[in-house]
């Protein structure tokens, strides 16, 4: 088992300010997880006010990242993955979902928020056959990234990249491209990627609750078009049902006719 963490310092040492919300607390909170604080609490119960499918939306993008892992770990033989912009460590992360099915699978998770590092190092564990990693770095850095992740991970065998809910922070949707872009061009082919983002289009409400949190001095978070959350997803191979509202894609069988969200993704395959 390997267990690591690299960045800049140890855990705590940037202060974490527990008087104020914090976006990635929040999303916990809707998640159902305990790694939050009541101002937090308030906040989220304040967006969920305004619009109650928040907690859908968070929880369906949540199923939708098992959905592709398991699709990934059983059907595409995927052992090894980078998963930036982790978030907080709540039930059935990246590494309990692939390595529950394959226990020798490698994850690296990247984020640069202090609460996250200071909650990863906690809680982020392995198998003993397998190896789970955290790096403390920027989206805006891919190289950084890539060359932390050839420490833990063969970039030379097909990797998963994992981009849950994350883009939606880079302000600009160039940039945003270009950080996809940057990162899988440095995997070899049938390496994936597996993109979910909020989206526009669908449900004015949550739109409308969004530029609202927007406006209110808190870390922004930008919906975008769904056409351009399906360009992030040119050059790849496109698994069915393609670029869809998460719930859509690839639901149980059996189950209950889901429903669209303001909140689309999908899987693909590098040639």
């Amino acid at each position: 088992m390997t267990d690591s963490t690299t960045g800049s310092g140890p855990a705590g040492q940037q202060k974490i300010d527990t008087s104020v919300p914090h976006s990635a607390r929040i999303w916990n909170y809707w998640l159902g997880g305990k790694d939050n604080y009541p101002v937090d609490e308030a906040a989220g119960d304040a967006y969920s006010a305004v619009y109650p499918g928040i907690t859908t939306i968070a929880r369906s993008s949540r199923a939708f990242l098992h959905r592709t892992l398991t699709h990934l770990v059983n059907e595409a033989g995927i052992r090894q993955f980078l998963d930036v912009g982790t978030g907080l460590p709540t039930e059935d992360n990246t590494h309990e979902v692939a390595q529950r099915l394959a226990p020798e699978s490698k994850i690296m998770y990247v984020d640069n928020d202090p609460t996250v590092l200071a909650h990863a190092r906690a809680l982020l564990t392995s198998t003993p056959e397998g190896t789970t990693a955290y790096l403390d770095a920027d989206l805006a850095d891919p190289d950084r990234i890539l060359e932390a992740a050839a420490r833990t991970l063969d970039l030379t065998r097909p990797t998963a990249l994992i981009l849950s809910n994350i883009l939606g922070h880079v302000a600009d949707y160039g940039q945003a491209r270009t950080v996809v872009t940057r990162l899988m061009a440095a995997l070899p082919p049938g390496s994936y990627l597996s993109l979910n983002d909020g989206s526009r289009g669908v449900d004015a409400d949550y739109e409308r609750a969004q530029d609202a949190y927007n406006a209110s001095g808190a870390a922004p978070y930008f919906l975008r078009p769904v056409e351009q959350i399906a360009a992030y997803f040119e050059g790849l191979e496109l698994l069915d049902p393609g670029v869809v509202s998460v719930p859509l894609w690839r639901p149980h069988a059996g189950g209950p006719v889901p429903a669209q969200i303001g909140e689309h993704g999908g899987l693909a395959r590098k040639p």
